[in-house]
C-alpha cells in the first residue's frame, strides 16, 4: 500500500462512516482527526521519557485514542469503563501527592512538562469534538474520556514531577 494516493491534493479527504464518505480537510470531523492524532503524537513523545513501568498506560491511552477516532468515524471499543479507569488511575495517583492548594505554572521535569503539553492538546482536541458534536452523531463517550483524560495528565504531571523531586511553582 502506497503512503500517497494523491486524493486529497485539492483539499478533500475520505473518512469512514458506515460507508466511505468525502469530506472537505477543513470539516469539524476531520479537525478532531488531526487534534486526537498530534495529542497521540505527543503522548508518543511523553512515553520515550518516563519509566518503563509507566509506558503500558500511555499506550493504552494512545490506543483509546484511536477508538476515539473509530468512534466519530464509524465503530469504536471505547467504553464508560475506559472513563472509568482514568479517573481509577487519577485517585490512585492523587493519593500519593500532597494536597493542591494553588495553580501551578506548568513545567517541572521534562516528562512532566510534556505531560502539560498533552493536557493543553487534549483540552483543544476535546473543544473540537464538542464542535463536532453540532454537526455529528458523536457517541457521549468521546467527549467524556477527552475531558477525564486531560484531568488525568495533570494529575500525571505532577505525579512525575513529584517522583523526580521537582517542586510545584505556584501561580
Amino acid at each position: 500500500m502506497k503512503i500517497y494516493t494523491r486524493s486529497g491534493d485539492k483539499g478533500s479527504t475520505q473518512i469512514y462512516a458506515d460507508k466511505p464518505v468525502r469530506v472537505e480537510k477543513d470539516d469539524a470531523v476531520v479537525q478532531s482527526y488531526g487534534d486526537i492524532d498530534e495529542l497521540n503524537s505527543h503522548l508518543g513523545l511523553l512515553a520515550s521519557m518516563v519509566a518503563v513501568h509507566l509506558k503500558e498506560d500511555i499506550y493504552t491511552i494512545q490506543r483509546n485514542l484511536f477508538q476515539a477516532g473509530f468512534a466519530i468515524s464509524a465503530s469504536s471499543t471505547l467504553t464508560q469503563d475506559d472513563v472509568v479507569k482514568l479517573e481509577s488511575d487519577i485517585d490512585k495517583m492523587t493519593a500519593t501527592l500532597g494536597p493542591q492548594t494553588t495553580f501551578v505554572l506548568p513545567g517541572g521535569s521534562k516528562a512532566a512538562a510534556q505531560s502539560h503539553v498533552c493536557r493543553a492538546v487534549c483540552r483543544r482536541a476535546e473543544r473540537a469534538v464538542i464542535v463536532l458534536t453540532k454537526h455529528y452523531d458523536v457517541p457521549a463517550v468521546v467527549p467524556a474520556y477527552l475531558n477525564r483524560l486531560s484531568d488525568y495528565l495533570f494529575t500525571f504531571a505532577r505525579f512525575l514531577n513529584a517522583e523526580a523531586g521537582f517542586d510545584e511553582v505556584a501561580v
